[in-house]
């Protein structure tokens, strides 16, 4: 049982929790696209994963495409012309995808501008209304 992305000093995924699977690459490729299953379809089931229950909750909170109804992340990787390549650029994308769901946004505490700079600011509104006023037809 190998790790396959370390996450955290107590959180990794290993290659049981992972499920590759080899397909043909899309797109043009000539005559060597037909006959070599360089792409790659990463199947990360979350219900059943390892991964601690905030974690879980985070990335079945997410939006995102490759997250079916089920729970299944499902990446597709075919940027490169060999399988390994390929398989690794899925692993990445998929740590990427998880780091990204784990991340706690900082939250937002709304400011006031202060009055000089309103002030500021219609100061120069007021000299962008006379320069454009100079610009009328010279009589």
């Amino acid at each position: 049982m190998a790790t396959l992305i370390q996450l955290s000093n107590a959180v990794a995924l290993t290659d049981r929790e992972v499920e590759f699977t080899q397909i043909r690459a899309q797109g043009a490729g000539g005559q060597n696209v037909n006959k070599v299953s360089s792409a790659v379809h990463l199947r990360f089931d979350i219900h059943r994963s390892s991964l601690p229950p905030f974690y879980k909750e985070r990335l079945l909170a997410l939006t995102d495409h490759r997250i079916t109804r089920d729970g299944v992340i499902v990446i597709k990787a075919q940027s490169f012309r060999t399988y390994e390549q390929n398989r690794q650029d899925a692993l990445d994308r998929l740590e990427a995808l998880i780091r990204d769901a784990i991340k706690v946004q900082k939250t937002r505490r709304p400011t006031r501008p202060t009055r000089a700079s309103q002030r500021k600011r219609v100061d120069q509104k007021t000299q962008r209304g006379r320069t454009k006023a100079l610009r009328g037809k010279v009589m």
